[in-house]
């Protein structure tokens, strides 16, 4: 609304910066997607290996654990195959343990069946802390916000180092515990320098953008891809051996190589150097030692004239 002053009137009350009166403004209606709708049940991890995580309960049941297959996988110290469930029924929404080997417990209480009410905390295992509420979309919007702020790549979109580094510890403590594989593919961008020198540092970032987007769909959903350091990306790949993880690295090389990664309508031409390690396949015993395995391999890669993958061997 708009105030027209008369002279002799003197300015409106409002105007003074001193006044306590409060200007009066149109009401703005939020579109619908905007507007909160019905709260919905969510887990949200806020300890363990997938910290801030958000999960939705959108089924009659829904099984917590460390197995494949499991709607919650969470594979920290303690977390038994087939932990807890949470479970909808008559609009209670309640927690079971499944005869766990540590036991579930819901505000620092040891339970078998239990209705969790907004804000109750539940512990299994060792590491991990899950806190039930109900929240909406505008609420589950901003979580995802927090989420993504913390453990991606603002560049990239990917996960970041700090990411990596909690993700590759749990990794290699899981796989050493049940002798399973895992292994790790590092790269970085071969001459990246020269593009920032040639085009400027807008196109170093278009290529890293451009780079990352490409690499996640070459590698397995279970598969993570983090942004490590300036141009130089890492690969956590579970459950797969050295030599098959040097198949899905070339695979990587071989279609970052044929992208049409552009700036400005213009091709560049964009390759990576690639270093392969595995747990149990390299003289690594610490996740530590593993990076700078696959690092050594990456240095091979470049040394041996770059655009190549090298393996990492014991």
């Amino acid at each position: 609304m708009s105030i027209d002053s008369q002279p002799g009137d003197g300015p409106p009350a409002f105007d003074d910066d001193d006044s306590e009166t409060t200007g009066v403004t149109s009401a703005v209606v939020l579109p619908p997607e905007m507007q909160r709708d019905a709260k919905v049940a969510y887990l949200v991890v806020l300890a363990g290996s997938n910290v801030g995580e958000m999960h939705k309960i959108e089924t009659a049941e829904t099984v917590i654990g460390r197995a494949e297959g499991t709607a919650i996988r969470l594979l920290d110290n303690g977390v038994s195959r087939r932990h807890a469930r949470i479970i909808e029924l008559n609009g209670q929404v309640l927690i079971e343990d499944m005869q766990s080997a540590n036991g579930t417990l819901v505000n620092g209480e040891m339970i078998q069946t239990r209705v969790l009410n907004d804000g109750d905390k539940i512990r299994l295992g060792s590491t991990t802390m899950l806190k039930f509420t109900y929240q909406d979309k505008l609420d589950e919007s901003f979580q995802q916000q927090m989420y993504d702020a913390a453990l991606r790549d603002g560049l990239t979109g990917v996960f970041n180092k700090k990411y990596f580094t909690d993700r590759l510890d749990t990794e290699f403590a899981y796989a050493q515990r049940h002798k399973t594989m895992l292994s790790l593919v590092m790269f970085d961008v071969d001459h990246f320098k020269k593009v920032n020198d040639t085009y400027g540092h807008l196109a170093g970032d278009e290529v890293l953008v451009q780079l990352a987007r490409t690499a996640q769909k070459l590698i397995r959903t279970e598969d993570v891809i983090t942004r490590y350091g300036g141009e130089e990306f890492a690969i956590i790949c579970r459950g797969i051996p050295l030599i098959n993880t040097g198949v899905l690295a070339e695979r990587v090389r071989a279609g970052i190589e044929q992208a049409k990664i552009k700036f400005r309508d213009e091709r560049l031409p964009i390759t990576i150097s690639v270093g392969v390690s595995a747990l149990n396949e390299s003289p690594a015993t610490t996740p530590a030692e593993l990076v700078a395995a696959a690092d050594e391999a990456l240095y091979e890669a470049k040394n041996g004239g770059r655009n190549r993958v090298c393996l990492k061997k014991a």
